[in-house]
């Protein structure tokens, strides 16, 4: 197609936008509400309970009995500020999450912005944390037991010998299986130290009047309940999309360099690292629409649309993430392309691969077909 249009309703209006190559920046979760499972008896409960994507602005914690529920990057990052002034924090998870602290400032970063022009200085930090981030991921791919041992020895450390990190910050499964996460300055550790704080690993049983009783038969008092457990996956913002009146199934194409989609034309969308920062992913899929709207410009064609080639045939289906564990990955990975096992068909999840597919790879390639002959329109809403 060399044109989209899109509709959408604001204030009751609807209105209409028409593009010729569509770019969907639209995040990977949805807007609408969080994931909250099926809670037995919270219809009872006489407290408050939040989910962080809801979080009301007038929500007051002040000398409030708290308990979050999971152990993921928002209930790790909640938990430090709510401790400063709520009676008591309590972290209620299934199983244990990795976590490891971090400096908020990077000593390096700041020393370099003293002797180096500040964007030679940038240069440098942004290749040595590319390289550090790589190389803790590898590590954790490659020796996971070591890693693991290492992040469990840490935590004891920051929690002390008599802390039973075993039970509460120790996982069944391997680094990087799942996002580890980083607290900075170890404030988490902190508020666990300082007793504002405390992490309790069982299941729910059921929610009573005044807390949540355990599958162990202990209960835990509450004003309020926070239920950090987990954000809703969808694909492309949750829009519909439409070609030549037929509506696109995105779990039945595959995905053409981890942005495009088999069969859709002059679309992109934009969807960073699970195990690095999004933003890395984010600036190459960046350049190389750049680049392909170029050559489009250049040389006269109106309609890009990747297509399976013959060689491409029969090749085996992956998960468009392959190999995270995540649940909030796997509820909803259904519902995205596939990919592969070889170039362009693949969404590797590895900055070094990628910098290559994208930066230097042909546009010509053979899948990603140019015409200049108009072709169906395609349509959102």
């Amino acid at each position: 197609t060399d044109t989209s249009t899109d509709t959408s309703t604001t204030g009751g209006e609807r209105r209409e936008f028409t593009c010729n190559y569509l770019f969907m920046c639209s995040g990977y979760y949805s807007y609408k509400a969080g994931h909250t499972p099926e809670f037995a008896g919270i219809e009872q409960f006489q407290g408050t309970v939040v989910h962080p994507q809801q979080w009301p602005e007038d929500l007051d914690y002040a000398g409030r009995r708290v308990v979050v529920v999971g152990s993921g990057a928002t209930a790790m990052t909640l938990i430090p500020a709510i401790a400063k002034t709520a009676a008591h924090v309590t972290m209620l998870q299934r199983s244990p999450t990795y976590v490891a602290a971090g400096p908020d400032k990077d000593v390096i970063a700041n020393t370099l912005r003293k002797v180096l022009p500040a964007k030679a200085a940038y240069a440098v930090t942004r290749k040595k944390n590319i390289a550090l981030q790589q190389f803790i991921y590898g590590q954790s791919r490659t020796k996971p037991a070591r890693m693991k041992a290492n992040l469990i020895k840490r935590v004891r450390k920051a929690l002390g010998p008599d802390y039973d990190v075993a039970t509460h910050f120790t996982p069944t499964y391997n680094p990087w299986d799942q996002r580890l996460c980083l607290v900075p300055n170890g404030d988490l550790f902190d508020a666990i130290n300082s007793g504002r704080a405390s992490v309790v690993t069982d299941h729910i049983d059921t929610f009573t009047p005044t807390g949540i009783r355990l599958q162990s038969g202990e209960e835990l008092a509450a004003d309020i309940v926070v239920t950090a457990t987990g954000l809703e996956l969808v694909t492309l913002g949750e829009m519909r999309f439409v070609v030549d009146g037929e509506p696109v199934d995105f779990a039945q194409t595959w995905t053409y360099k981890g942005f495009a989609y088999s069969g859709v034309p002059n679309l992109a969308s934009s969807f960073g690292y699970i195990n690095a920062s999004w933003t890395l992913r984010a600036d190459l899929t960046c350049e190389y629409v750049c680049r392909l709207l170029n050559h489009m410009a250049t040389t006269g064609t109106v309609q890009c649309t990747p297509r399976l080639r013959p060689e491409d045939a029969g090749m085996p289906e992956r998960p468009w993430i392959d190999g995270f564990t995540a649940g909030y990955m796997q509820r909803e990975m259904h519902r995205f392309p596939r990919q592969g096992d070889h170039e362009p068909w693949i969404n590797p999840q590895s900055y070094t691969r990628d910098k290559k597919m994208f930066r230097t790879s042909a546009l010509e390639d053979g899948a990603m077909q140019f015409t200049s002959a108009r072709m169906p329109v395609a349509h959102t809403g």
